[in-house]
């Protein structure tokens, strides 16, 4: 039986691990505390003390800022964070939560490990070794990543950023919508002297790569930072939703040398493999595994199944913000887009579609891109209106697609109230849902006491009901911020 060893916090606080390594990483060995809940991560290598004072700021000032303040509660959960640091032996060691069972698989061919994003991200692994209960739906990557996205953007408020952010370093549950972000000993800390990591590859900034060679000191050597971030965000969500990276494709720059090729490729010559105009570095299917396909080919399943607002953030990540990080989507508008698209999901008909869900793609004739199946019937279309002053309303670029038992909630009623992390229980709460019923499609007011039909002039009570019917003006709310629905059906 192993010592239990005790060590006093910089905190002050004591601190008990059982002096049994049990597993190790690229820089840290892990040892268990008493009863599994916590994990004493000790640096192999000595740590300077300019790293030591940046793990204070990361256990000490920003721990506090982010969840000891109102709401925090709600990040310990997106977070695996340290939250004190040890010294014993000689060595520097963080204190962290164990992570949630939840990221563990539970069972088949790889029960106990670790649900790293690879699993998911990549084609390969997903189509020869994942069962279909571990793959969640298209709909689950959705909440996903929404969960993603708000994790980086709360470390971006605070002046922080990861310095290695990348599916290594998020742990994930498609079938719940889950994910963690983890290493946050890595942070890069405003005012202090940067983490030696520059990333894991396929997620290192174009800028980074390319002048990864230069002295730490030189002004022309880029470190990680929040611009960074927002390039291996963008990497991360166009594979969780694609299953293929977005720069690797066909070009070659350097035939007689592979590692320069691999620098060049995600670094000063990196190209969309879907860009509009510049095709010289598209995908040639006949050189993926068949284990890639047919997610691997943009020419079946394009960027754009994906929807218009994450369309247009693609091309300012991977066109116009590639090699000029300002112009590169925050964290903070990859939520709002994945937030919005989700409003514009749809259920596949067929049983057997692989992912379940597709984005309503505007035509008049929608069909799942994944497995082909076409939706059949009428489908209503609801156009969400603002009013900037009263009694008149303008378009917000806004829809919501509705199927047989969706639900309208408040974010959806008045544009004043958004879907993040601030939202209140109250507003969580459903105000309407869908049904297709006797032959036509209608919207039970389930809570809100000011909505009308304004087509027919007339209030629609709580418990009442209005037809979704071609051109239908439903007034959700009087109040300031509210909208109003204009329908439109699509008929197949």
């Amino acid at each position: 039986m192993a010592d239990i060893i005790k060590v006093k916090a910089t905190d002050g606080s004591e601190v008990q691990f059982i002096n049994e390594v049990f597993s190790s990483g690229g820089m840290k060995d892990a040892y268990w505390c008493p009863g599994k809940k916590e994990v004493v991560l000790f640096f192999r290598d000595k740590v300077d003390a300019r790293t030591k004072d940046r793990l204070n700021n990361i256990v000490g000032l920003y721990r506090d800022r982010i969840f000891n303040q109102p709401g925090g509660q709600y990040w310990s959960k997106l977070f695996c964070w340290p939250t004190k640091m040890v010294e014993w032996n000689g060595k520097t060691g963080i204190v962290v939560p164990a992570y949630d069972g939840t990221f563990f698989f539970a069972d088949g061919n790889f029960k106990g490990k670790e649900k790293n994003g690879k699993w998911f991200a990549s084609p390969k692994l997903r189509n020869k070794f994942l069962r279909p209960q571990d793959k969640g739906t298209w709909l689950n990557h959705f909440h996903m990543l929404i969960k993603i996205a708000r994790a980086v953007k709360r470390l971006h408020a605070a002046g922080l950023a990861h310095s290695d952010l990348s599916y290594n370093n998020v742990l994930v549950d498609p079938p719940t919508g889950s994910a963690c972000v983890i290493d946050c000993d890595g942070l890069v800390v405003p005012g202090k002297y940067p983490p030696d990591v520059v990333g894991t590859p396929d997620f290192i900034a174009p800028e980074v790569l390319s002048t990864r060679t230069l002295p730490v000191d030189d002004p022309n050597r880029k470190l990680p930072c929040r611009a960074t971030d927002r390039h291996a965000l963008a990497v991360m969500i166009y594979m969780y939703l694609l299953y293929r990276h977005p720069l690797r494709g066909s070009k070659v720059y350097d035939v007689n040398d592979e590692q320069r090729d691999e620098v060049l490729a995600m670094g000063e010559k990196a190209l969309f493999i879907e860009h509009p105009t510049d095709r010289s570095n598209r995908v040639k299917p006949e050189q993926l595994s068949p284990a890639e396909l047919p997610q691997g080919d943009p020419a079946k399943l394009p960027y754009t199944i994906c929807g218009p607002y994450l369309k247009a953030l693609f091309d300012r990540a991977f066109i116009e913000g590639l090699h000029d990080p300002d112009k590169r989507p925050s964290a903070n508008e990859w939520e709002e887009a994945l937030v919005k698209t989700t409003d514009l999901m749809q259920p596949c008909s067929n049983p057997n579609c692989r992912e379940h869900w597709f984005v309503f793609d505007n035509t008049t004739k929608p069909r799942c891109p994944f497995c082909g199946t076409e939706y059949k019937g009428v489908l209503p279309v609801l156009n969400l209106y603002y009013s900037p002053s009263h009694g008149k309303f303008l378009s917000e670029n806004y829809r919501l697609m509705v199927y047989d038992k969706q639900t309208l909630y408040m974010w959806h009623v008045n544009r004043f109230v958004v879907p993040n992390e601030k939202i209140s229980d109250e507003d969580k709460k459903p105000v309407g849902d869908f049904h297709f019923h006797n032959g036509q499609w209608i919207l039970i007011n389930r809570r809100l006491p000011d909505m009308w039909d304004k087509t027919d002039n007339k209030q629609i009570p709580v418990g009442g009901y209005v037809p979704l019917t071609e051109g239908r003006k439903i007034l959700l709310s009087a109040k300031d911020g509210g909208r109003l629905i204009v329908v439109q059906l699509v008929k197949n």
